[in-house]
């Protein structure tokens, strides 16, 4: 462990590693030091990947996978996804339904279904080979302060029972949702909640899944399902379900017998008859967004930043996007001599980021909004939106790049780093 660092990411999860994976490439041509402070010990058993038919997955758009390829991670990666083919939208008991088709829109897939396990060890991988040796991972230890002066940012770090001292020029904060830290550092979040729980488990039907990924509203808030890697011949899907605080509760509690029923009741048969259910997680829904995203020598980034309803499954691409962006402005700033904790130089990086931030959450607001109502009025308007759109190939296209994270402009991430497409 060095005492001075460029640049310090607090978390080592998905997005924390993702940023490191991003640097790796110029790091040693821009002679950047890294450090990431993790309070969970480093796993050392390479891509010994171990599946779980509970493992929790993320939905990566389409978009999301130039990232990946430009980190060179994504042939590793590819192992273990399952490729979104189609996304079928429909009402639950209503005439109004869409279909994407990554035929139709000329990709290979819509989006891509990946175990958060799997990604995290394919990031730590990438992290622990030989090119990646001006990057130092600090585990398991824990970031006490943060202090800003006069020329960077000092940090008190507790590790191994000991307190240690470190300076940065740039501080990254990817420590997701709750973080005591950001507290300390008085970083106030606007919150909006929705009143509702999503419910998510994996579930398995009689059939397989063809790669389609399932959107299906009802009467009571929306239901997806996407998905997964067969297991053991079982057809694996991903099922985030929308419910009211006390039906989750209910749920949550209910043996797999009635929770298959009532599941089954409410999604229908479209995608087959569910047959098995594994561990069932609840968490409370909300729009949250930090109010202050960049200070002089710091980063607010990911989950710690923004936390979007999942319905349109676009939080983590958010982030990724977000991450990328960063590296890119860094690797600019490093290029002319500047420092990288500068405000100009982090401001320019959140006002690009600050557009495809208020597009995304607008569209996962809305969204939701929209089909959580269930006015009679308002049914039939969406209804008839989701025939028109099936009707319109121009508007189908404008959607489907908004699905497949296509909408904002794409970070220049290429530009500076080689992949491994």
């Amino acid at each position: 462990m060095k005492s001075e660092y460029d640049i310090v990411i607090v978390g080592g999860g998905m997005v924390g590693a993702s940023l490191a994976c991003a640097l790796v490439p110029v790091a040693e041509s821009l002679d950047l030091d890294i450090a990431i402070v993790e309070p969970v010990p480093l796993r050392r058993d390479g891509l010994n990947y171990q599946p779980s038919y509970d493992a929790r997955s993320t939905a990566l758009a389409y978009g999301s996978r130039s990232a990946y390829e430009r980190m060179g991670v994504w042939q590793t990666l590819r192992r273990h996804l399952t490729p979104i083919r189609d996304i079928h939208v429909s009402d639950r008991g209503r005439f109004g339904a869409t279909r994407l088709s990554a035929a139709q829109q000329r990709v290979p897939a819509l989006g891509y279904v990946v175990e958060n396990h799997w990604l995290g060890q394919v990031l730590l991988d990438r992290l622990q080979q030989p090119d990646a040796n001006r990057v130092d991972y600090l585990c398991p230890a824990e970031v006490a302060e943060v202090r800003p002066g006069a020329d960077g940012m000092a940090l008190t770090l507790s590790r191994d029972g000991r307190v240690e001292q470190l300076r940065a020029q740039l501080v990254v904060m990817a420590d997701g949702g709750r973080s005591e830290l950001r507290e300390a550092l008085g970083i106030g979040y606007r919150y909006e909640t929705y009143d509702q729980h999503a419910l998510v488990a994996n579930v398995s039907l009689d059939r397989a899944h063809g790669g389609v990924a399932w959107e299906r509203f009802t009467d009571q808030g929306p239901m997806a399902l996407l998905p997964l890697e067969e297991q053991q011949g079982q057809h694996r899907c991903g099922l985030i379900w929308t419910l009211s605080d006390d039906e989750a509760e209910q749920l949550l509690a209910a043996d797999d017998a009635r929770f298959l029923a009532e599941l089954q009741r409410r999604f229908g048969y479209r995608a087959g008859r569910f047959v098995r259910v594994g561990e069932r997680h609840g968490y409370p829904l909300k729009l949250v967004l930090a109010e202050e995203q960049v200070r002089p020598g710091l980063v607010v980034l990911g989950n710690a930043a923004h936390a979007l309803h999942p319905i349109a499954g676009q939080g983590y691409n958010l982030a990724l996007r977000g991450l990328v962006a960063l590296a890119d402005h860094l690797i600019d700033a490093r290029r002319q001599g500047r420092r990288l904790g500068d405000l100009e130089v982090l401001q320019a990086y959140h006002e690009w980021m600050h557009r495809d931030q208020r597009r995304t959450i607008g569209f996962s607001d809305r969204t939701m909004k929209l089909f959580s109502n269930a006015s009679p009025l308002q049914a039939l308007g969406r209804d008839l939106g989701l025939q028109l759109l099936d009707l319109c190939p121009a508007a189908k296209t404008l959607f489907a790049r908004a699905a497949m994270g296509l909408e904002s402009p794409a970070p220049m991430l290429g530009s500076f780093v080689k992949g491994n497409g």
